[in-house]
């Protein structure tokens, strides 16, 4: 199959090119949203602190998350410059644009799911938040990322 996109013609190794399909092809795993969230939200920005989060992921399935995402351009990493031997993880534009996503699975989890309100509060005002809250977020994640607007 060959598809014409932006001028160029593109050839893919893909199931489909329904934009669902290839959405899943990047996020359909159980682990990718969760670095995402981690580095968007919590400013977790290094291995060992996502190695940390509630959901427990496994080193080799972290390090092989990390690797598909920044092959996908969805973050970058760049040697720490306050310590040599860490690397430090930024989300890139196109990262940062993943955010209206969570916020609707957000949404459709306080709908639908037993989700412990107390202890997401700040899932719970995005979710009830509006689209200025989330350009507001995502200026800012751009000034914390150093990805240019």
């Amino acid at each position: 199959m060959q598809l014409v996109l932006k001028n160029k013609y593109f050839m893919g190794n893909h199931r489909s090119y329904c934009p669902i399909n290839l959405a899943l092809e990047v996020f359909g795993d159980k682990w990718s949203l969760i670095i995402i969230r981690d580095i968007m939200f919590s400013g977790k920005r290094h291995f060992r602190e996502l190695l940390q989060s509630d959901e427990k992921i496994a080193s080799n399935i972290l390090t092989d998350r990390l690797a598909m995402l920044e092959q996908e351009g969805i973050i970058t990493k760049e040697s720490d410059p306050d310590h040599k031997q860490k690397i430090i993880y930024s989300l890139t534009s196109k990262g940062i644009d993943i955010l209206p996503v969570i916020k609707a699975m957000g949404e459709w989890s306080f709908k639908y799911q037993p989700v412990d309100v107390e202890a997401n509060q700040h899932a719970k005002m995005l979710a009830d938040g509006g689209n200025e809250l989330v350009e507001e977020i995502k200026h800012q994640l751009r000034k914390e990322h150093n990805v240019a607007s």
